[in-house]
């Protein structure tokens, strides 16, 4: 079988075993926060950050023109502050250039290309990143691809084993139908922390054995 007729069995059978996945819709430019907080720690980080921004500082504009080594202090959680807090107050300093009121659902009249194109040109917000906002956020086609759906994509054969992670951000829109992108891509994310594990995967108690090329081998 093709990869696409492969993807489409994988994302029935991850719906058959956990089901449609939550998800809390956030507003676009708290989820980009959100996101850009999150990069390289867990969800659990994450969230302590970002409700410690929020709760320190609750509009934007406050956050935008915060002493950067107070934003720096109410992130630190989530790791790399040094990085993450000057970033983000770029970001919202020239979000409010053009939109004062922070509301970024006028990305939904361009074109994804277009949307895809306005977020990756913030420093420190990649294609993962975009995608987030746009999928989640925006209801825009858009697959995000982290460190597990990369490795897993990878093992299950749904991409060639020397593409990159940007490359495979655009494979995966062919691969899944854009209706099911945001749940595809929570699924996936399950299977990556739940079974298949970047030291020692449990490949015997996955119930995608039989299409793994990684097991196969």
């Amino acid at each position: 079988m093709d990869a696409k007729e492969k993807a489409g069995i994988i994302y029935d059978r991850l719906m058959e075993h956990w089901g449609m996945p939550d998800w809390n819709t956030l507003p676009a430019v708290d989820e980009l926060v959100n996101t850009i907080i999150s990069q390289n720690t867990n969800d659990r980080n994450r969230d302590v950050a970002f409700a410690k921004l929020k709760e320190t500082y609750p509009t934007w504009d406050e956050v935008r023109d915060a002493p950067t080594e107070k934003v720096i202090e109410c992130i630190r959680n989530a790791g790399l502050g040094n990085q993450k807090a000057p970033r983000i107050q770029k970001v919202l300093k020239a979000i409010s250039a053009v939109q004062p009121d922070y509301n970024l659902t006028f990305l939904k009249e361009k074109s994804p290309e277009e949307a895809r194109e306005w977020l990756t040109s913030f420093e420190g917000v990649g294609l993962k990143t975009a995608s987030i906002v746009m999928v989640f956020s925006l209801g825009m086609p858009a697959f995000p691809v982290d460190t597990h759906i990369y490795r897993v994509s990878g093992r299950l054969g749904l991409r060639p084993e020397k593409m990159d992670v940007n490359q495979t951000h655009l494979l995966m829109l062919d691969l899944f139908d854009p209706a099911v992108y945001g749940p595809a891509h929570i699924n996936l994310i399950l299977l990556g922390r739940r079974l298949c594990d970047a030291r020692k995967p449990k490949c015997e108690e996955c119930f995608l054995r039989d299409l793994c090329e990684y097991y196969q081998k």
